[in-house]
């Protein structure tokens, strides 16, 4: 065999693997997973959650001097708004009511959720002053976080739910983020143990 004759068979197997590698459909993408009940009522549930930490942040402008708790609140407060607006945008993009419980009076039913403070938490925090507001501020809103824990274990433990990245990586932050928090409260609760 010539070499002008190996060159045209290689030549002609080379376009005919081309060819045959264009001819190749590529792989379907898989569509991503849609949101599930659960994953609804999490969003729900947690923007519900978050309006009472934010109402418990609203008393310590009047009630403490305390920088560090005021701080600590003012964190809390944009973190948790801007989580409200996101989860707000979340369940308008599918079709899905801001709240599961609208026109309800959570002090009426404050344990639908874990961690919410009953109507007499909320009045006895709402009535005290100074370092008795801050011991029952930080009790408070470490319960409240715990529970938001709870509700991540909850979604986490239900089959098929989180199962969209952006509802898994959301309830993934609230959890690293609670946490984070319960550790700074808990160090300043002692703190104001101390000062007592």
């Amino acid at each position: 065999m010539t070499n002008v004759m190996r060159t045209t068979i290689v030549a002609l197997s080379f376009a005919a693997s081309t060819l045959g590698a264009q001819a190749t459909p590529a792989a379907p993408v898989a569509p991503a997973p849609a949101p599930n009940a659960a994953d609804v009522a999490f969003m729900q549930g947690m923007i519900m959650h978050h309006g009472q930490a934010i109402e418990m942040v609203a008393l310590i402008g009047t009630r403490t001097t305390n920088a560090v708790l005021k701080s600590l609140g003012e964190r809390i407060d944009v973190s948790q708004k801007d989580e409200i607006g996101m989860m707000r945008r979340w369940l308008r993009e599918h079709h899905a009511a801001a709240s599961a419980h609208e026109g309800m009076d959570m002090g009426d039913h404050p344990m639908l959720m874990p961690g919410m403070l009953t109507a007499a938490q909320m009045a006895a925090l709402a009535k005290a002053r100074g370092a008795e507001f801050d011991r029952l501020f930080l009790t408070g809103m470490i319960q409240h976080h715990e529970g938001a824990i709870t509700m991540v274990k909850e979604l986490f433990a239900t089959t098929g739910a989180a199962q969209p990245t952006d509802v898994f990586r959301f309830a993934s932050d609230v959890d690293a983020d609670q946490r984070a928090e319960i550790t700074r409260m808990r160090a300043l609760l002692s703190t104001t143990a101390r000062r007592k």
